[in-house]
């Protein structure tokens, strides 16, 4: 998963509704900030979404071999 939080800035040009600009700015939201944060929290999601598809079938038989012969060194466990 790439990181974001020191990623350098670039600039973009979106085209947004005229009026949902005009009521955040009223709001004092800043719309670059605001972007960049729901972008970073839709592109997670979406990897992770991405990543259980590609890799379901490999947790599945993980699970079913934990299923079938319990955790790995589950004899130590002093719990």
């Amino acid at each position: 998963m790439p990181k974001f939080d020191k990623a350098s800035e670039e600039a973009s040009n979106l085209s947004l509704s005229a009026k949902l600009l005009e009521v955040a700015h009223e709001m004092g939201m800043t719309v670059s900030q605001t972007g960049d944060t729901l972008l970073v929290a839709k592109v997670r999601r979406h990897y992770w979404q991405q990543w259980s598809e590609e890799n379901r079938e490999a947790v599945s038989e993980y699970n079913a071999r934990i299923a079938s012969e319990g955790l790995p060194l589950a004899k130590y466990r002093t719990f």
